[in-house]
């Protein structure tokens, strides 16, 4: 295992027992417990929780989802306990019994958004001017990380196709994490008509991402396949004369090239549009002759704080910028990892109007 992961694992405990810590008092303050009880009450949290965590961490049992929906409930509540203090000592410690009636509501209310969040998307249009000359403006539906599987599967495909559709997009690209790791709950739920649903004029086409790298990508690609879209393995698609789109596989992937291998065969001197599934690279791929990036994998964090994580570790983690000789895209993504919760980030959708110069 990578030492990133034991960095991000410990921090993960060590946050843990700050939330918890942070529960069993409110859970005492809320219950108004004796000093007794609220003693026994925190040494039966640590005591349970703890036991959980480390017992999924080894893998002793298998209830990652479960484990993950406590974490982020513990979370929540703890950002719901910080608002509630903040308003009882703006109070100055009067009428506390109005606070114990609005935590619950303020704790379900933000786990309710989280949940709307994920589910409910919105749409983002952008207009995107190119220095290179376009015979006339495209309209490209993007859309990243679905992560179909048990969670996230049919309904939600029918939703973004409607979306495309009402958009009247010209072009659909869809930059990686399409399965959430294999095609289990993919098939066994027959998704594939619902994804064959996405189309467009100029074409549906899609990259791997590094869930779609975890074993399974050749069976994953193939699934993708039949569904009528095209996935660009580490390949460059001329389109029309007008313009080529290449797509570049995630890292995981250890053969594939580097973006200015991928180039040497495309005509430059007309639009060059870029499915890169990480936006790790951007500041190499603004010197090269790359008129539009798309990306995803951030999601944005999916759950505050978590999206000061990802500001801090790429150049653009997310939203629309024009840096260097292009134009960059990075999507918070369309589906969830995990658990069906965002909180500071929403499942999107990107409507980019591309004109020529």
């Amino acid at each position: 295992m990578e030492l990133r992961y034991y960095f991000t694992y410990a921090a993960v405990f060590i946050f843990l027992q700050l939330f918890l810590y942070s529960f069993t008092r409110t859970l005492g303050w809320f219950f108004n417990l004796s000093i007794t009880k609220r003693k026994a009450l925190t040494l039966i949290g640590y005591l349970v929780v703890n036991a959980i965590f480390l017992l999924q961490l080894a893998r002793v049992i298998s209830a990652f989802r479960s484990v993950a929906l406590l974490l982020a409930f513990l979370l929540f509540a703890f950002l719901a306990s910080i608002f509630t203090a903040f308003c009882y000592h703006l109070m100055r410690k009067k009428k506390s019994h109005w606070l114990r009636i609005a935590y619950p509501f303020i704790l379900f209310g933000s786990l309710g958004l989280g949940v709307y969040n994920a589910y409910v998307p919105k749409v983002i249009h952008q207009t995107i001017v190119l220095d290179k000359p376009l015979d006339k403006p495209l309209r490209i539906g993007v859309a990243s990380d679905f992560h179909l599987g048990k969670l996230f599967g049919g309904k939600q495909l029918d939703k973004l196709a409607e979306i495309f559709n009402q958009e009247n997009v010209d072009l659909i690209l869809l930059p990686g994490d399409i399965m959430d790791d294999n095609v289990q709950a993919y098939i066994a739920e027959d998704m594939r008509p619902h994804l064959a649903k996405l189309k467009a004029p100029l074409g549906v086409y899609a990259t791997l991402g590094n869930h779609d790298f975890f074993g399974q990508q050749e069976l994953i690609t193939k699934e993708i396949e039949a569904a009528g879209i095209k996935v660009l393995w580490d390949q460059a698609v001329e389109i029309g004369n007008q313009f080529t789109i290449i797509g570049r596989n995630d890292h995981l992937y250890k053969k594939r090239p580097t973006t200015a291998e991928l180039l040497q065969n495309v005509n430059t001197k007309k639009p060059v549009f870029l499915m890169d599934h990480r936006p790790d690279e951007i500041e190499i791929h603004s010197t090269l002759p790359i008129d539009l990036q798309v990306s995803g994998h951030t999601h944005r964090g999916q759950i505050f704080p978590a999206n000061i994580v990802t500001y801090l570790m790429y150049r653009l983690d997310y939203g629309y910028e024009k840096i260097g000789n292009g134009h960059f895209v990075v999507t918070s993504g369309y589906g969830f990892w995990g658990i069906p919760l965002r909180l500071g980030s929403q499942s999107e959708v990107w409507i980019l109007e591309v004109k020529g110069k």
